[in-house]
């Protein structure tokens, strides 16, 4: 095996998993959490304290 065919291996594996990752991050499954996350600081710290929505 030679050193061009392991590059080759490494790079496959790199784009597969970033091909992961982004389809984790963009997931159906994922969209509520993100889209609370992002909300985050909006929030008042007093009501996000309490549990309670205004």
């Amino acid at each position: 095996m030679e050193m061009n065919d392991l590059r080759g291996i490494a790079t496959i594996f790199c784009v597969l998993a970033f091909a992961a990752v982004v389809f984790w991050a963009y997931g159906p499954s994922r969209r509520d959490y993100f889209e609370k996350a992002g909300k985050l600081p909006f929030e008042d710290t007093e009501v996000a304290e309490r549990g309670e929505e205004e």
